[in-house]
């Protein structure tokens, strides 16, 4: 026959656990009901862009914050989403917005494909963003290219040779040689050019793409720009600058 104190005093430690566990979960809870967003950040396109400055400033300067970014963060937005900007990148394991901006959990809508093509890069892509600025209601759209992109590489290595690639991979480079071919006379360096022309593409697409993103880019409602990732600074640069890709800028020191 069991001792009587020793069943009872499992029976307390198990009944003590439980209680426990549900004040733990009640906490958390209540938690996320006290840090959940009730509505969007009231942020416009130019102060969005000049917060992504600031983050990348941190990041590159080694002075990274990594805000926002534990379970409760998450269970705060489980509900809603307010991004401040969709960010168009490549899906390079060396670019990850998030990180580069010094980005917390909801800053940050990204869309991520081989070579940050827009044009020709079918719903998926142009879907997702629509589906940002049309339900999210968010300001400002970033295509970033990044310095050594090896896609675009494949398209000047294989208009060179003539040749092609196996599989899909053909037809995603295919995609980024009417950049190469545009940017082909330009003085500098080629890859460089050819990476800048590619994000210049997708902005005028997506400037001029109907019917969800062009009237809003018309009414000043939403920005379309390019920049550039450097993977040795940590920089990013707008294009407007006019710099080198990587090269630093006069407003991003």
């Amino acid at each position: 026959m069991k001792d009587l104190s020793e069943v009872s005093r499992r029976k307390f430690v198990t009944l003590a656990a439980a209680g426990l566990g549900l004040a733990s979960t009640k906490k958390l809870l209540a938690l996320s009901e006290q840090t959940a967003p009730s509505s969007p950040r009231s942020v416009g396109a130019e102060d969005a862009w000049r917060e992504l400055l600031d983050e990348n400033q941190r990041f590159y300067k080694g002075q990274s914050e990594s805000p926002r970014r534990s379970p409760e963060d998450f269970r705060a937005l489980a509900d809603a989403q307010y991004p401040k900007a969709v960010i168009v990148c490549c899906s390079d394991s060396r670019v990850a917005p998030e990180i580069l901006f010094d980005a917390g959990v909801g800053d940050l809508f990204v869309v991520r494909v081989a070579g940050n093509v827009v044009n020709g890069a079918g719903v998926t892509v142009k879907g997702s963003i629509e589906y940002a600025v049309a339900e999210l209601n968010v300001p400002l759209i970033v295509v970033l290219g990044h310095s050594g992109c090896g896609a675009v590489k494949a398209a000047i290595k294989h208009i060179d040779a003539k040749d092609s690639l196996p599989g899909a991979i053909n037809g995603l480079v295919e995609l980024i040689k009417p950049a190469v071919i545009q940017s082909k006379g330009t003085p500098g360096d080629a890859l460089d050019n050819a990476i800048r022309k590619n994000v210049e593409i997708g902005v005028e697409r997506l400037k001029e793409l109907q019917p969800i993103l062009a009237p809003r880019v018309k009414d000043g409602k939403l920005k379309v720009m390019g920049a550039t990732f450097d993977l040795r600074t940590g920089i990013v640069t707008p294009l407007e600058t006019g710099k080198a890709v990587g090269e630093k800028s006069p407003t991003h020191p």
